[in-house]
């Protein structure tokens, strides 16, 4: 017995020594929850921490206010405060993440000055080891964030022509890593589709320069399902003061994540001392330059979606806690997905890091855009400061399967730009392409952003074209220009600016559209109180201005989607702001229920089938209709799928809720093609206002096109 019992006991010991190494191995704690919060005009509290505030957060949600009505948030400094305490603190590596804060953030640990961090829309990252108390003890933190003109000149501050107060704070989590070394700095997941495998690139912060050993399990995020396991000693080089590991592994048979089908997978990666876990889905993105798509998996895939503003919403005067609740966000990216959205541009501004995870679990490809919008702020930034702030942006990032475009900035003229982009693009081993707002696309693989603004001539005209503005507008197929304000020759302008020639042909995404945009309760805003006075001045009530932006806004995404002019149509914007009161607000969104995310009805009845995965465009846009005439009238058929798509298409005159005559053909379009198909009309004989109806039912979902037919 005695035998047995020695290995018993050997067999015992050896699992408690796991068990304690495992515990030896990372922790993660998280900071947030309620704070203390105080301000001063100097550079560290000297007062008391009056107020509480939540963290994440912004500073206007601190109770009592620390700021009077109008305030700007033009100086001083916000000082959050707590406790904690550790209860062990022998680890080599204790480190302090502030995801995201702004505008500068300082740290102190114990009355001490740990250290300081410009960037506003990256992670702070702080060694607080040396200035811990012993085990047991209680630390005190405080977290400083400034306003954004202390920020250096060289430090872009998220400039937004629609923001008015940019409101500091911390607005992402906070946590505190405590690990030993080998310690697991940064990973990034490559997939290989094509080969079935997952690159893996790795830095590690260690003495050691050769025999590091590294174990490895990848496991499906939903079920734990493990699907590989091995332990290794990969080949290292040192650089940048790590040692990086690049190794592969066999993902033969992988699920392949799609929006349709949002298959995550999970890395977890383990040296002798520590571990690190990172999600990431197997999928390849890049547009084909030849055929102008864009190719999710290798396969066609034409965006449809909207965009989220969320520094805006940050000053929407009914944000208060939502962006950080636990369900509001999901609900959020829910209701997105029943407009037939599966398509974001995170648009001027980085949400907190939950927004990704979800978008890569509900299934969201995402333009994912640097809160860059004009330089003249700041004329002494150049490419390199730039860079450097990209640089830790990609590293946050890149292993979301979501993300699929880095978006370097809106709306900006800029060289500065591309040679920023050219800096890092090389760190990006999945190699995604780049968006530059209305510069040169700084590669042949890139795309263009187009922000056809059609209405926007008739903000300063004052009367309807003579023969209508949908006669106008739609009656010719467009290119849609990459500039702003559709009238306007950008490629001149820039071409001007650059003493070049400025043609591209790269494919393009409409990621804004319509300038038809109201107020939350119907009113005009500032861009389109003249828009709504010249082509329809009858319209006297909220609710009539409402049906007519829908209706409008509907048609608009037809026609763009209709013409496959570009790669994807991106309504502007899902997400934003609504201000009625001076200063009045440019642009909004459609939510009439912000606490429980209810869309305008009009909106959802009239747009959710415009983005209809398989969608209808009725291409007739006369002013008016003679009576008793036949016309032909085309409809298109737009199959953004991978299957074909055979049913029956009807198309009816309504007299109101009467059918006054009806037709129908069976069609059968190709996948990710548009058929045209024809229909004789006869215009009835009688004067009024009728509806022209296309439309087909599959799995009772009603997807339809809606013409106005005035006939005299």
């Amino acid at each position: 017995m005695k035998p047995i019992n020695l290995f018993i006991f050997s067999v015992l010991a050896f699992f408690l020594a796991s068990c304690i190494n495992d515990t030896d191995k990372r922790q993660t704690i998280r900071l947030d929850g309620e704070w203390t919060i105080t301000k001063t005009a100097g550079e560290f509290p000297s007062g008391s921490f009056a107020s509480t505030i939540p963290v994440p957060g912004l500073v206007d949600l601190a109770v009592p206010a620390l700021d009077t009505a109008g305030t700007r948030y033009r100086d001083g400094w916000y000082w959050h405060q707590r406790k904690f305490d550790l209860a062990k603190t022998d680890f080599e590596k204790i480190e302090l993440k502030i995801h995201k804060a702004m505008y500068y953030t300082k740290l102190y640990i114990n009355g001490k000055y740990v250290g300081e961090n410009p960037y506003c829309f990256t992670p702070s990252y702080f060694d607080i080891k040396p200035f811990l108390l012993p085990a047991g003890q209680t630390n005190e933190i405080i977290i400083g964030v400034g306003c954004s003109p202390l920020l250096p000149d060289t430090v872009l501050d998220g400039r937004d022509g629609e923001k008015i107060v940019y409101i500091p704070g911390i607005y992402d989590h906070i946590e505190i890593t405590l690990s030993n070394k080998p310690y697991i700095n940064n990973i990034q997941c490559v997939p290989d589709i094509i080969n079935e495998k997952l690159r893996v690139v790795a830095e590690i912060d260690t003495e050691l320069s050769n025999g590091l050993s590294l174990s490895y399990n990848v496991s499906e995020a939903a079920s734990g399902k493990k699907v590989a396991s091995r332990k290794i000693k990969p080949k290292t080089t040192r650089e940048d003061g790590f040692v990086k590991v690049d190794f592969e592994i066999d993902m033969k048979g992988a699920h392949l994540w799609t929006p349709e089908s949002p298959f995550l997978y999970e890395l977890a990666l383990s040296t002798d001392a520590d571990h690190k876990s990172t999600k990431f889905g197997m999928r390849s993105f890049r547009f084909d330059i030849e055929k102008k798509v864009a190719l999710l998996n290798e396969k066609p895939y034409y965006w449809r979606g909207t965009n989220i503003c969320f520094f805006r919403f940050l000053e929407d005067p009914d944000r208060a806690r939502l962006p950080w609740e636990d369900e509001w966000p999901v609900t959020l990216h829910e209701r997105f997905k029943d407009m037939n959205w599966h398509a974001m541009r995170y648009c001027i501004g980085f949400p907190p890091e939950r927004w990704y995870e979800i978008c890569d679990s509900l299934g969201f490809i995402l333009q994912d855009e640097f809160p860059l919008w004009g330089l003249r702020s700041k004329p002494n930034i150049k490419g390199h400061h730039i860079a450097e702030e990209y640089r830790r942006w990609m590293r946050e990032r890149w292993n979301h399967p979501s993300v699929v475009v880095w978006d370097a900035q809106n709306e900006t003229i800029s060289e500065e730009i591309a040679i920023a982009i050219n800096l890092v693009r090389d760190l990006d081993l999945s190699n995604r392409p780049w968006d530059n707002g209305w510069s040169a696309p700084a590669a042949e693989t890139d795309m263009l952003e187009s922000h056809p603004y059609l209405y926007s001539k008739y903000n300063n005209r004052d009367k309807n074209p003579e023969e209508g503005y949908k006669k106008e507008l739609f009656g010719v197929i467009r290119r849609p220009d990459y500039d702003s304000y559709g009238g306007n020759d950008a490629a001149d302008r820039l071409s001007r600016r650059y003493g070049i020639e400025f043609k591209f042909d790269n494919p393009i995404i409409i990621n804004e559209y319509s300038w038809l945009w109201l107020n939350r309760g119907g009113s005009t805003t500032t861009l389109t109180d003249n828009v709504y006075e010249t082509l329809w001045p009858e319209a006297t009530t909220n609710s009539e201005r409402l049906y007519i932006y829908a209706r409008r806004e509907a048609e608009m995404t037809e026609y763009w989607r209709a013409h496959r002019k570009a790669v994807g149509v991106l309504h502007f914007c899902g997400l934003g702001y609504s201000r009625t009161e001076p200063p009045r607000g440019q642009t909004s969104d459609n939510f009439i229920d912000l606490n429980n995310l209810i869309f305008e009805p009009s909106f959802y009845k009239y747009m959710k089938p415009a983005f209809a995965p398989v969608g209808l465009m009725i291409d007739t846009w006369e002013k008016e209709y003679a009576r008793g005439t036949k016309i032909n009238v085309p409809v298109f058929v737009i199959n953004d799928l991978e299957q074909p798509f055979n049913r029956e298409i009807q198309l009816s005159i309504l007299d109101g809720e009467r059918i006054v005559s009806t037709y129908k053909k069976e069609v059968n379009v190709k996948p990710y093609e548009v058929l045209t198909v024809s229909f004789e009309v006869e215009i009835p004989d009688n004067a009024g206002e009728y509806l022209l109806k296309g439309e087909y039912t599959l799995n009772n979902d009603n997807v339809y096109s809606i013409r106005d037919i005035p006939v005299k």
